[in-house]
């Protein structure tokens, strides 16, 4: 028999191991919560790809539905038809798009600077506005008259020391940019051709007792990021073709580039709508206020479109999040994280909604079990 002492001996040995874990989880988390804040926008580039590849591996999904062909054909398929896709816009209308962006550009400048002179003219103060040097063309310009006398060596030193600076600065911003896009192309397609590869992998890192559980997890996040993002492509080419056609009846410039831009935001729910309806807005302002006018309308039925009719239709069953919940994410992932945290929040949030749903009938089943 064990005495009293040895009673306390042993309660004081399980509070110091209880303590123990306890301290080494709080740090393990924090060391989390700090590799994660340092190395955020590589882990959002990661998750990109993995959102490609579950992207491609839902698209070789659909083929097979068709056909039955083996997933490496049906992925080769769907690669070859994307790559078709792309170079056939590019090849067919890359000096349209080119042009266009251009002119919106342009458009986009004039019309910001136009929107700040009215604004100045009826007593707001634009001065914690950033317009940059929308106009710095027009406030820069000589007050006397242009000598022919040739800049000294020190004057062209430090024009060529600010032309090579941003020079470079494009070139490396260029160069990261293109670097994102093949890192994240290389993640998807490493991802989709071997799914099941790394779906084991997961499994196999969860402990066995909790296996089975992180089985349905994992399964349950596949099945409603794919759904999802099959829903999203088809209302993105939606929401491009109806404003692309509706610009270009309405007669406003660059009408194509525009529904690409707007098609690109619907990735983006809420925040990309009302981006999307701001550009086309503004850059139908130099067209006149009945093609602004017109335009606004056309951004509104969009906008109905996309949200009472091809969302509820193509993903009621893939997504349930509210609306405001949704927002306030997406507001605070963007303010934290930049345009990563703004692009990648509704798939962030409907993972961290799986895993909620299943702990939550987790927890509701044995009271059942019990009540019953």
């Amino acid at each position: 028999m064990t005495g009293p002492a040895d009673d306390r001996l042993l309660a004081r040995n399980d509070l110091a191991w209880a303590i123990s874990v306890g301290g080494i989880g709080v740090v393990l988390f924090a060391a989390l919560l700090l590799f994660t804040w340092t190395f955020a926008a590589t882990l959002f580039l990661i998750f990109a790809g993995v959102l490609l590849g579950v992207a491609l591996t839902a698209m070789a999904n659909m083929l097979g539905r068709v056909v039955k062909l083996p997933h490496s054909l049906r992925l080769t398929v769907v690669g070859l038809a994307l790559a078709g896709l792309l170079s056939g816009i590019l090849f067919l209308g890359g000096a349209t798009i080119a042009q266009q962006t251009k002119v919106l550009s342009d458009t986009i400048k004039s019309q910001l600077v136009d929107v700040k002179a009215f604004l100045e003219r009826n007593g707001v103060d634009t001065s914690f506005f950033d317009f940059g040097s929308l106009n710095a063309a027009a406030s820069d310009a000589p007050a006397t008259p242009p000598t022919h006398n040739l800049p000294s060596a020190s004057t062209i030193a430090s024009s060529g020391g600010a032309i090579f600076s941003q020079s470079l600065k494009l070139i490396l911003g260029t160069l990261s940019a293109v670097g994102n896009f093949f890192i994240v192309l290389f993640l998807g397609l490493a991802f989709a051709v071997q799914p099941s590869v790394y779906r084991n992998g997961l499994l196999f890192m969860a402990p066995a007792k909790h296996r089975a559980r992180a089985t349905v997890i994992i399964d349950r996040i596949g099945w409603t990021l794919e759904r999802w993002l099959i829903a999203q492509i088809i209302t993105m080419v939606a929401v491009f073709l109806v404003t692309w056609i509706g610009l270009a009846i309405i007669g406003i410039p660059s009408s194509f580039i525009l529904g690409i831009q707007a098609g690109l935001l619907a990735f983006i729910p809420t925040v990309g709508a009302i981006l999307g309806g701001l550009i086309v807005v503004l850059a139908s302002l130099a067209s006149g206020w009945v093609a602004a006018l017109s335009a606004f309308i056309l951004f509104l039925g969009v906008h109905a479109l996309e949200s009472y009719v091809l969302t509820p239709i193509i993903q009621r069953q893939a997504l349930d999040i509210p609306p405001a919940t949704l927002f306030a994410f997406q507001i605070l992932l963007g303010v934290v994280f930049g345009i990563w945290g703004l692009a990648l929040a509704l798939p962030l949030m409907a993972i961290a909604k799986v895993m909620i749903d299943h702990f939550k009938a987790e927890d509701v089943r044995p009271e059942t079990t019990l009540m019953a």
